[in-house]
């Protein structure tokens, strides 16, 4: 289990109380008992030397007067008294009958005596064997009345001393257990004081690591715990200034990320993603979570992982292109970067960018370019050809051939002029300088002008033209000029495209907030594999019949852009043999 810092602090506290009670328990005990055993030893020294001048005195024969003079000693000095020949003999014992005395060691040997004898006084603190106790003795040589010599000495029990000791041993244990009692709690609460600054530096400072970087630390002192407070208040503002500037960089970052067109990954060194952008996960159609998971799950297409093998291996840039089977095919150019630092490889950062427009455009381009050199090849080498045999002078002499060599010159020099107005026309309107004039009128009108202007040619083909309903709808906001040549357009189409004796009809429909023009007819129809690219520049179902008719393969090009620009769309509904047809729709005032 893990001690909290205030837990330390407060055993701390108590182990120097402890040690310091403990040792200072010990250190009295130990004076006290040196105390009152030296203090007895000089009280009984001092009553021994008294002794010793009364059995001086009151001894005159040493091994009779003894006992009765050991005695009576005792009775004045409350100790034990005994007489000691100079051989050691025992004569008298105020503890010990008279009759009793014989059977009593010689005392020659005890080391009070023997300190005694070598310098006149002598002590021992020690077991008595006799009284079975532990005694104070004390021992002085004397002379009785009558000169002769032998040695008193005194033994005082300390089993009182014992006592005493005892009883204060018991009351220094107790007050060393009220003073432990007393730390604890003093020590609880200075713990407590103590380390609560601590605390709230600690709590404060787990805040901050949780992100909390505007908290502080308040400063109360200004000691050691003051500088710590201040030196993680500075490091909390630095946290947060640098906290504030890398989220600054990173909602830059993910704003250019998020705002690129190009798709963007990162990988570590062993192909596991790391970051994508909104613009990779649209282009490889992903809606989970990539982060984390290896390219291999993203993608299995095979140039990838060997633009990768080859970036990991040499450390080197590459481009390739890849195509990318849905949702149409998508051509990719990949970027691929390594990422570097002193350690090696890191990672590698792939860029992709979605080149299928640029590809289908280069496409359009050169079908543009094919079909134009194809349309101007017919109708520049007819007229060359024929422009050679009149120069050539082979017709001189048949002037209805020369005629009809001219007549025919003319045809293609018309449809030559016809293609030109068209490609300049279709380019004029995909410029992004080409504006409308745009006014609120009648569809009516125009569509009756149209039609009058093909009322020959309808005629000529026995085809019924007819319109209805357009006079019910509302006005338009439209270009006259170039709506009128959308229904030309159209209208030219559906004559070209239906046998004779056929019908063509205009109708007209609110369709809430546009108006919806129809073209039908009753011709050969359109299969559905080329509905999709009716629309498109030089595309043609029927491309013989198509140049028979005098078709430059750009008509429904140019109504589809003029539509465009007028903010409608336009579509065609046909099926093969029974008749199209095509509608646009345009936006009511």
């Amino acid at each position: 289990m893990t001690l909290k810092f205030r837990g330390k602090l407060m055993l701390s506290f108590l182990l120097v109380i402890l040690v310091m009670g403990g040792g200072l328990y010990l250190y009295l005990t130990r004076a006290l008992d040196t105390y009152w055993v030296k203090d007895t030893r000089e009280g009984l020294l001092s009553e021994g030397r008294l002794a010793r001048l009364t059995a001086a005195r009151e001894i005159r024969d040493i091994h009779r007067d003894s006992p009765g003079a050991a005695a009576a000693i005792a009775r004045e000095i409350r100790a034990r008294v005994t007489i000691i020949a100079t051989d050691g003999e025992v004569c008298g014992d105020s503890e010990v009958k008279s009759s009793e005395l014989k059977e009593l060691e010689n005392h020659l040997q005890r080391p009070e005596v023997q300190q005694a004898l070598q310098s006149g006084e002598g002590s021992a603190l020690r077991h008595s064997a006799t009284l079975r106790t532990q005694m104070l003795y004390v021992a002085f040589p004397f002379r009785s009345a009558e000169g002769d010599p032998g040695f008193l000495r005194l033994a005082l029990p300390l089993s009182q001393l014992q006592h005493v000791k005892s009883r204060i041993n018991a009351i220094l244990a107790i007050s060393l257990v009220v003073t432990t009692l007393l730390a604890l709690v003093l020590s609880y609460v200075l713990s407590s004081v103590t380390s609560r600054s601590l605390r709230t530096i600690a709590a404060i400072a787990t805040q901050i690591g949780k992100g909390e970087t505007g908290r502080r630390i308040p400063m109360h002192s200004q000691d050691e715990v003051g500088e710590v407070a201040g030196i993680m208040n500075e490091m909390a503002a630095r946290i947060e200034s640098q906290l504030t500037t890398l989220s600054t960089e990173k909602n830059r970052l993910d704003t250019i990320l998020r705002g690129m067109g190009e798709g963007v990954m990162v990988t570590d060194e062993k192909g596991v993603i790391s970051l994508v952008n909104p613009a990779f996960r649209a282009l490889f159609a992903i809606q989970d979570e990539v982060e984390g998971k290896p390219l291999f799950d993203i993608s299995r297409h095979p140039s990838l992982f060997e633009d990768f093998k080859q970036v990991v291996s040499t450390h080197s840039e590459r481009l390739d292109e890849i195509a990318l089977p849905m949702a149409g095919e998508k051509t990719i150019l990949t970027h691929w970067v390594p990422l570097m630092d002193q350690d090696g490889l890191r990672g590698v950062v792939a860029v992709f960018h979605d080149i299928t427009d640029l590809k289908r455009l280069e496409k359009v381009r050169r079908d543009f370019v094919a079909n134009v050199s194809h349309e101007l090849r017919t109708p520049v080498a007819v007229i060359k050809g024929y422009a050679e045999t009149l120069l050539d002078g082979m017709v001189t002499g048949d002037p209805d051939r020369a005629a009809h060599f001219i007549g025919i010159i003319h045809t293609y020099s018309e449809r030559l002029a016809s293609l030109i107005d068209d490609l300049l026309s279709l380019s004029q309107l995909e410029s992004g300088d080409f504006s409308l004039e745009l006014s609120l009128l009648p569809i009516a009108g125009t569509v009756r002008h149209a039609c009058l202007l093909l009322e020959r040619k309808a005629l000529a083909k026995g085809i019924t033209v007819s319109v209805r309903d357009i006079e019910e709808v509302p006005p338009v906001m439209m270009d006259q000029g170039r709506i009128e040549q959308v229904l030309i357009n159209l209208l030219d189409n559906a004559i070209n495209y239906t046998p004779e004796k056929g019908a063509v009809t205009i109708t007209a429909r609110d369709s809430g907030g546009t108006v919806t023009v129809e073209v039908s007819d009753t011709g050969i129809g359109i299969p559905p594999k080329d509905l999709p690219r009716v629309f498109e520049r030089f595309y043609r179902v029927d491309s013989a019949r198509s140049r028979e008719q005098g078709g430059t393969g750009l008509g429904l090009s140019i109504v589809k852009n003029i539509v465009q620009l007028h903010g409608g769309t336009v579509s065609v509904d046909s099926t093969p043999g029974k008749g199209s047809t095509f509608s646009f729709t345009l936006k009511k005032g």
